[in-house]
């Protein structure tokens, strides 16, 4: 959906009028397009630690322009603090002062990104400090301004600062496939996963089923798993068969048409993938529905159709896939959950029930995925542009769209480029975590 007010003021008289008028001013986001750099400009790495070394120089094999040292004045793409060595709260500010002043020299669309220890553990000197890389990420990136973002990486103990966990998360938010990723952390939990040969193309040779792919979000994951290199097999309800089929054909994929609340809806997918193509590596549950209304006014019929679809399916298909000897090689889930699920919405305790179910599910499911060195994850969007949020009056889904850091409503595109790097053997080492597409909304954790 087009959003035309982001678009009168990005430039020229629009501009100077928003800023006269103290209106918000949300910049045109720079989004991913195959080929394109990586990054707008030089790369500043703050941080004395091995670890920033060791980051630097993979940075630099990368073909990166790369600073170690502040030049003044000059344009930054990005700016990498490597905080990994935090022994208590004094140790922040050498590193942190010393980046700020680049701050000013940030390009429009450039990227700060944080690399840090897990709170977990240690003495509580060290917990402290860890701990308030959080509330200074968060806090920075409100501060960010020109469609520029703020995002962190947590590491485990013993996970280094270039384990393949690490630097895939380090190039998916430097890069533009995290346009509307912002103020979030991912937690890097082990030293599992690899880099793929040919960054366009991260999911070359996999096969990936999309339920719900008929439109909106779906439609999009299907195109960029494609995009990437994955083989998809596209899942929807059987009233959808025809816009099915159109984006099946347009991904040279397949079309499955089945409603995955039935009890064998798992067994089916997985005879569709192995039979029509081999194998089967990746599953990303984005179908769900929506039934709101006051709890006060909720009958059992939305109550339990949402819960169904939106999580009891889920987990059944989960557990076909788990006792499947087809879904054994690094296999990847993605589940897509929503922000209603991290701080509720009003009219949606139906929705926000289940998809809080799905971010628990995530985390039971992770050690269960390990042993065959697979990962779960989900994303949370926040407000997307689709069918359904233009139906939302015009005065609530302005409101709605700049009640976050970037000031606009994000894209399906965005969902679906962070459920393809989740999906790759770059994010490897991220499991049972939940990634917030939501441009840092202003409510919420």
């Amino acid at each position: 959906m087009t959003d035309t007010y982001t678009r009168l003021v990005s430039k020229g008289v629009g501009r100077d009028v928003a800023k006269k008028l103290g209106l918000p001013q949300p910049a045109l986001l720079r989004r991913y397009q195959p080929g394109q750099p990586l990054v707008n400009g030089p790369l500043l790495v703050v941080g004395s630690s091995e670890g920033a070394d060791a980051i630097a120089a993979a940075l630099l094999a990368w073909d990166l322009d790369v600073r170690r040292h502040a030049v003044p004045q000059e344009k930054l793409g990005g700016i990498v603090l490597v905080l990994d060595d935090l022994e208590k709260p004094g140790d922040l500010e050498e590193p942190v002062l010393r980046a700020a002043p680049s701050l000013r020299d940030l390009a429009p669309n450039g990227r700060v990104v944080t690399v840090s220890r897990v709170p977990d553990g240690g003495t509580p000197a060290a917990a402290a400090a860890r701990q308030g890389v959080d509330g200074l990420l968060r806090s920075l990136a409100k501060e960010l301004r020109a469609g520029a973002t703020g995002n962190g990486i947590l590491l485990a103990a013993g996970v280094s600062a270039t384990a393949p966990g690490a630097l895939g998360a380090l190039r998916f938010f430097l890069s533009a496939r995290s346009a509307f990723v912002d103020g979030q952390f991912v937690r890097v939990g082990s030293s599992d996963g690899k880099l793929p040969d040919d960054v366009d193309t991260p999911l070359s040779g996999k096969v990936a089923v999309v339920t719900g792919a008929a439109r909106g979000i779906g439609a999009a994951i299907a195109r960029t798993l494609h995009r990437d290199g994955a083989t998809v097999v596209a899942v929807d309800i059987p009233a959808a068969g025809d816009h099915l089929a159109e984006v099946a054909n347009e991904v040279r994929g397949t079309a499955l048409q089945l409603d995955i609340s039935r009890d064998d809806a798992g067994a089916r997918i997985i005879d569709h993938a192995v039979g029509r193509h081999g194998r089967l590596d990746i599953v990303v549950h984005n179908a769900g529905i929506t039934r709101d209304k006051l709890l006060v006014n909720m009958d059992h019929s939305r109550w339990s159709s949402v819960i169904d679809v939106n999580i009891a399916a889920q987990l059944r298909i989960n557990d076909a896939l788990l006792a499947s000897e087809h879904f054994r090689s690094s296999p990847r889930i993605v589940s897509v959950a929503s922000t209603s699920g991290i701080a509720g919405n009003r009219g949606q305790t139906n929705y926000a029930a289940s998809k809080g179910g799905v971010m628990g599910m995530v985390r039971a499911t992770a050690p269960l995925l390990a042993r065959h060195g697979g990962s779960i994850n989900a994303v949370a969007p926040g407000f997307i542009e689709t069918e359904m949020t233009a139906r939302i009056p015009f005065a609530t889904r302005e409101i709605a769209r700049r009640l976050n850091s970037l000031q606009q409503g994000g894209r399906p595109q965005d969902v679906a480029e962070a459920i393809a790097f989740l999906a790759s053997d770059a994010a490897g080492g991220i499991s049972g975590e939940v990634l917030r597409v939501c441009g840092q909304n202003m409510v919420g954790a």
